[in-house]
């Protein structure tokens, strides 16, 4: 019997202490389920740096994450939609939470935190669900929760300064639409060069030629995870430059902050 009472107390005190194991699909991701987890949780990554969360396939190792998982937070990219299901099969007890719920989507256009206003909601999305699974620690969560809202409200009222001369409706340029959700809320328009997930055909590229030297852009923003061909091609034409910058980026205030400031044509961190 006393064998029993003392193995009570212990099962409790591992229960208390043990971290849950989540899985979330890109960089941003981690960023933001850390900020508010902190040290009660331990996050991985399943799209890794250079690849694209359109068609990513998960490694052996992955799916062996997946099957200690206790959460997976899914963001709505679209190699999701073919391997949820999957990650479900692999591990019948994970629960599976879509953290973009509640926002306004762009067709199409799966880059919702590449707006601050969407990751306010990405972020109370995850404290719901970190409540959720781990009720013991919603003060927790909470606490970290309303500070990690201040500091996106800090970086919101910075890029506002970055762009406040930038008149309203002005066109930036990118490869890949990624940045439609920035736009949106800072009253920008995206000319995108990739049409219909393809790059352009030589008419297309023409065409898009035009409408970039009527709208005096100048610069041209590609991402690490795609071929530059086509926006080099229209830099050497116009005289512009091009810009890597990656919506998939760890530091994802720096990230939008920069983005900003080469909209506005100041130098970049």
């Amino acid at each position: 019997m006393k064998k029993i009472l003392l193995i009570i107390p212990l099962i409790f005190a591992t229960s208390a202490f043990s971290k849950l194991n989540i899985i979330v699909s890109i960089q941003p991701e981690v960023e933001f389920v850390q900020k508010i987890g902190g040290d009660k949780i331990d996050v991985s990554l399943m799209v890794e740096a250079g690849a694209s969360p359109h068609t990513y396939e998960p490694k052996p190792s992955q799916m062996r994450d997946i099957s200690r998982a206790s959460l997976y937070l899914a963001i709505g990219v679209e190699f999701e939609k073919s391997w949820l299901d999957r990650f479900k099969n692999q591990n019948i007890n994970l629960k599976i939470i879509d953290i973009s719920k509640n926002i306004e989507k762009i067709d199409n256009n799966p880059h919702i935190w590449t707006s601050p206003t969407n990751i306010k909601v990405i972020a109370l999305n995850i404290f719901k669900a970190l409540s959720s699974s781990d009720s013991n620690h919603t003060k927790y969560y909470r606490e970290n929760l309303e500070k990690f809202l201040k500091e996106v409200n800090q970086t919101d009222t910075q890029i506002e300064e970055i762009l406040k001369d930038i008149p309203k409706n002005s066109i930036f340029m990118d490869f890949h639409p990624a940045w439609g959700y920035f736009a949106k809320e800072y009253g920008l328009k995206e000319l995108s060069i990739e049409v219909n997930g393809r790059e352009p055909k030589p008419r297309e590229l023409i065409e898009i030629i035009k409408k970039a030297k009527k709208e005096r852009v100048k610069a041209i923003f590609t991402q690490p995870e795609f071929s530059d061909k086509s926006a080099q091609i229209i830099a050497n034409t116009l005289h512009i430059k091009v810009i890597k910058i990656s919506p998939l980026a760890k530091n994802w205030n720096e990230n939008l902050i920069n983005l900003a400031k080469a909209i506005a044509n100041r130098e970049l961190k």
